[in-house]
């Protein structure tokens, strides 16, 4: 059984049991079971599955594992965390995750005002709100609102400028107020330590965000003097998302705990927080020596608080609180995009389409011959001799000697013995035969878009967890490139020989086969662009009660045609009136076939941009007959 990698990236959060791929949890139902039964109810194309109880695993993991290091360091400071809202703001996922947290005091940061929005409705009073990013007056307004209704709020200066509004709006706030109500207030720091990998500008001192020292030392003054330094509270810095190395973290750690040290003995005595951002990684990998992160939660947590706690003993000061802003650790696992496979397009390739003729050119009688007598021992001689015999075969063709008959027996021919040497000589994997893999991948025609489901493959190259959802007890032998229905050469995830993946012939002509894109719930959402107008999947949320059993809930249809049309601003009142018009007007069509036209028309308006399986669309005509 080939388990592809779950016992990497899986985090026990799914097992495979009998040929399926399971959730781990309560009942145990099979991810094909819930689809299936999503699928009953009328639902076609990608499904988007989200897991409340996975959101919850993962921010008490958080919070356990530091509390876990605290203890362990004796530590005085307390520990709390916020979610970034830039990293799913989906109302599915964001209602789960604020009634899963509601025990831990977690918040959210927002980076405009949207997002503020959010975090002013959603965020339980008393429950931390950070705000980051670019801020305009109003934004910062928005926060003194905010901490006049009793949010725990802080609003982190990204710029000198930013702290001259602040300024200005405290004043129009609170002038002429006897007990007068101002949010807390951060500074962001611009390190001279940098992270690594895609995100490595986050830090250092080409970064986008924070001040120099000299900036925060003018910061302090402009402070002192405007009496708010009773309010300056936290020191933030970010070196990246997903660190995939703890080194840079460690060094990011020291510098910033000397400056919030410096800070606090200068005179800024209200500071009492460390923000040490995102960035925990999430293991994307499913291959074995081609991890992602080379650290754990618990070195993680271990590694903040013991610096902390040692450059506040150093220098003399109180042990500060820690926040942290990991958004894609708490996100990524609980989601999984279910999408079925609606073609393979190289099944041609068997003997059961030769045509070949009672009287055969020499080279492929040949072909045919070490095809049918092909073993371990000759595998590589006759496999040698296949590619010879068809670039001679291809220039034969070219020049005329052969025709199309013979070129198309030639290809069948060489392919199946590249398959059949392939596996005898699987146990060797030279570079040859990993690059004859290249020559007879399978290409999987998958119901969804790579532009709004997986936009970080396309723009980053970053790796997903894919396995099929059941078959689990037979061993896939085709290598796969994914392709998905846009139009476009981009939207396809090809074959790896270095990460390869490898899935089943099937015939989905006679039975269905359904894939899963793990760890999708970190910006995949949010980043999903409307190439070739798909839009997001119809998505469900899957509740675990007391008893084991779940319920399927707050289903969501991906949009229909005209839906999609009207958020690009058409007017679909004119499209529909058009499209009405022009039937009625046809001179090609009777009124009886005017009438069965139009109700078709309205029928296909209706649903979304996905492609119908081919179960689908004879389901369609059972109904319909």
């Amino acid at each position: 059984m080939k388990n592809f990698g779950l016992d990497i990236w899986g985090d026990n959060n799914f097992i495979i049991q009998n040929d399926t791929v399971n959730i781990n949890h309560a009942s145990k139902p099979s991810v094909l079971e819930i689809t299936q039964e999503i699928r009953e109810k009328g639902y076609k194309g990608p499904l988007l599955l989200r897991f409340p109880h996975l959101i919850e695993k993962q921010i008490s993991t958080l919070f356990n594992t530091f509390e876990k290091a605290k203890e362990a360091f004796n530590y005085k400071g307390n520990f709390q965390a916020v979610f970034p809202l830039k990293v799913n703001q989906f109302p599915n996922f964001i209602h789960a995750l604020m009634n899963v947290s509601k025990n831990y005091n977690y918040g959210l940061e927002a980076g405009s005002k949207a997002e503020l929005i959010i975090a002013m409705t959603k965020t339980p009073l008393g429950a931390p709100i950070t705000v980051n990013g670019f801020k305009d007056k109003e934004m910062i307004s928005l926060c003194f609102i905010a901490a006049k209704m009793g949010h725990n709020i802080t609003v982190t200066i990204e710029g000198l400028g930013e702290l001259e509004t602040i300024i200005q709006v405290n004043k129009e706030f609170n002038a002429d107020i006897e007990t007068p109500v101002s949010p807390k207030i951060g500074v962001r720091i611009r390190l001279h330590s940098s992270g690594i990998g895609i995100w490595a500008k986050s830090g250092g001192y080409s970064s986008k965000f924070g001040l120099t020292s000299t900036e925060l030392l003018e910061a302090y003054e402009m402070l002192k003097k405007n009496t708010l330094l009773d309010h300056l509270w936290m020191i933030h810095f970010h070196i990246g998302s997903q660190m995939s190395d703890i080194a840079p973290l460690k060094k990011a750690l020291r510098e910033a705990g000397n400056i919030y040290a410096e800070l606090k003995k200068r005179g800024a005595y209200a500071l009492g927080a460390i923000n040490i951002g995102g960035g925990l990684a999430v293991e994307y990998s499913q291959h074995e020596g081609k991890q992602e992160r080379n650290y754990s939660l618990g070195e993680f947590a271990n590694d903040v608080v013991y610096l902390m706690q040692e450059i506040a003993k150093s220098k003399g000061v109180a042990e500060p609180d820690i926040f942290t802003e990991s958004g894609r650790y708490i996100a990524a696992s609980h989601s999984v995009l279910v999408t079925p496979v609606l073609e393979l397009f190289s099944q041609e390739y068997n003997a059961k389409a030769l045509r070949l003729k009672k009287t055969n050119p020499p080279l492929i009688e040949e072909l045919h011959d070490l095809y049918n007598s092909l073993s371990r021992e000759h595998a590589r001689e006759y496999l040698h001799d296949a590619l010879d015999h068809m670039e001679s075969l291809l220039t034969l063709f070219d020049l005329g000697y052969i025709d199309l008959e013979d070129r198309s027996n030639t290809e069948i021919l060489v392919n199946l013995i590249i398959k059949k040497a392939i596996s005898l000589l699987r146990d060797e994997g030279t570079d040859e035969l990993k690059k004859l893999q290249d020559r007879i991948q399978e290409k999987y025609l998958v119901n969804f878009s790579a532009f709004q489901s997986l936009p970080d493959f396309w723009g980053l190259a970053q790796q997903f967890p894919i396995m099929p959802l059941d078959k689990l007890n037979i061993k896939p032998t085709n290598p796969a490139s994914i392709w998905d229905i846009t139009c476009d050469s981009d939207g396809e995830i090809g074959f790896n020989r270095d990460l390869p993946l490898y899935l089943h012939d099937i015939d989905v002509s006679k039975e269905e086969y359904f894939l899963g894109f793990f760890l999708t719930g970190a910006y995949q959402e949010v980043l999903g662009m409307k190439h070739n107008l798909f839009t997001h999947p119809t998505e469900a949320v899957i509740v675990f009660d007391t008893k084991g059993g779940y319920t399927i809930e707050n289903l969501i249809e991906a949009q229909n045609l005209m839906d999609v049309l009207d958020d690009l601003e058409y007017d679909t009142n004119i499209m529909d009136k058009t499209l009405k018009y022009r039937i009625e007007e046809s001179k090609h069509m009777s009124q009886e076939e005017k009438r069965e036209v139009l109700g078709k028309l309205y029928l296909f308006l209706s649903e979304n941009s996905y492609l119908k399986t081919i179960q689908a669309q004879n389901e369609n005509e059972e109904t319909q007959g």
